[in-house]
């Protein structure tokens, strides 16, 4: 029998745009198969529209169906509903809007250093961290469901699912593992590649990535000569960022993870373009581009995501720090004697360095190491399950993402039954925030239009 989520606390406000936000608070197991062990506090907003005269939402006898965002990651929390243009066009769908921070993030019991210090030493820690992919995420899901949908009528229970990025790759762990739980699901820029291991990801994303340097380069070719002289100066002495931890050269390289994103080649150039100027001017680098530069560069806010970011492609295999192993394959990123003559940066990896120039990841470098060793993971996708699903499926797939491979992502469509794909190249991975009305009147239109 399923877990159902004790319900701790419940708390309405209103807030702009004529919402109705109720906080909530859950008590779920740490690990669903010991129900009577450990637990853990899940945190979400359930968001309705504001009716007037004023009518308590939580008293109405309507079960208004439910949608629950997963956020992408893993790590990040989700924004409060005023911050997300998507909410309004659900609510008027006839939703009411679930944002459920996954556990370790946000207020769902947050992964830090010091809490998970708590756990005990390095092997604890990794052996807790176990306990935070999408297995248990999407058990999370299904215990709140039970326990928010209780006084539901049985035809009433299921839930429709909007799924970001990781939160993509949670909803077809959910359909594999959960379908009675489920009405429809949505995906954006999250259709999971369906692997053992993160190393046929990585080479595709590199090979991704590399095409984004050059087009950031084709765009400023300007910023070649101007980004070799930071990193010069950046190999000559030790810079240290205002909110701690070191700028080397090879945390510099992460801001590639902003070209995956709509303006994110901008965004850099901008960042080059100020760290530039201060070299010219001064000599050294001013404390608000270092804030940026640090910001833009650290995963100290998402241990999370730099712990686990391998792991969550693992089935039955280590992720043996994939992405450290694989960029010897790619001569462009190792800047020292590039032909050329340009600084490549990379994207979405995750790299043992970043374990000892952040002042948070450096506490738990050595439960990250224990993580990359595992080779038990249980198995996150039922392509049999899939194969014969019955629940509505419809995806927006980006031919530019830089972070879901599009080739990989429209495999895994094809290997679940009735999944129907909105494909572009005017969108990028963010298209959610960045595009958020063209890319749901897209999915709306999978959903309520017929194709001949």
């Amino acid at each position: 029998m399923a877990t159902i989520a004790n319900l701790v606390s419940k708390r309405l406000h209103y807030v702009p745009g004529r919402l109705a936000v109720t906080e909530l608070f859950f008590d779920v197991p740490v690990d669903h198969s010991r129900p009577d062990g450990a637990s853990l506090r899940l945190f979400g907003r359930s968001v309705r529209r504001r009716e007037y005269p004023s009518v308590d939402p939580e008293k109405e006898d309507k079960p208004t169906p439910y949608l629950v965002y997963l956020q992408g990651g893993p790590g990040s929390g989700c924004s409060p509903p005023q911050e997300l243009s998507w909410v309004g066009t659900m609510l008027d769908k006839g939703y009411q809007v679930l944002l459920l921070d996954q556990r370790g993030t946000g207020q769902s019991s947050p992964i830090t250093a010091a809490t998970l210090n708590l756990q005990g030493n390095a092997i604890k820690q990794a052996e807790y961290l176990r306990m935070f992919r999408a297995d248990s995420i999407v058990r999370d899901c299904e215990a709140v469901r039970y326990c928010l949908t209780a006084a539901y009528p049985t035809d009433k229970k299921e839930w429709s699912i909007l799924g970001q990025s990781f939160g993509g790759f949670c909803a077809v762990t959910y359909l594999s593992k959960f379908p009675e739980g489920l009405r429809e699901v949505f995906i954006t820029g999250g259709l999971p590649p369906l692997v053992k291991g993160p190393d046929p990801i990585y080479m595709r994303t590199y090979e991704k990535v590399l095409e984004r340097n050059e087009a950031f380069y084709n765009k400023f070719p300007e910023d070649g000569p101007k980004v070799n002289r930071i990193v010069k100066n950046l190999r000559e002495r030790e810079v240290r960022l205002p909110g701690g931890g070191v700028l080397t050269p090879a945390r510099f390289q992460q801001l590639g993870l902003g070209f995956g994103m709509k303006g994110g080649i901008d965004y850099v150039h901008e960042l080059i373009l100020r760290a530039d100027t201060d070299l010219e001017i001064f000599g050294f680098l001013t404390t608000p581009t270092l804030a940026r530069l640090g910001s833009a560069t650290t995963m100290d806010n998402t241990i999370l995501y730099a712990v686990l970011h391998e792991s969550i492609y693992c089935q039955g295999q280590a992720s043996n720090w994939s992405a450290d192993r694989l960029i010897s394959k790619f001569d462009h990123f190792h800047n020292e004697g590039n032909e050329s003559g340009q600084f490549f940066f990379t994207g979405e990896m995750i790299y043992r360095h970043m374990f000892t120039s952040s002042p948070e990841l450096i506490q738990v470098k050595e439960a990250a190491d224990i993580v990359a060793t595992y080779d038990d993971w249980p198995d996150l996708y039922d392509e049999e399950q899939l194969a014969k699903n019955e629940v509505p499926v419809y995806a927006a797939t980006f031919i530019d993402d830089m972070y879901v491979h599009y080739q990989l992502a429209t495999e895994t469509a094809q290997k679940i039954k009735g999944c129907k794909q909105f494909i572009t190249n005017t969108m990028y991975h963010n298209a959610i925030r960045a595009d958020s009305e063209a890319v749901m009147k897209q999915l709306f239109a999978l959903r309520d239009d017929t194709i001949d």
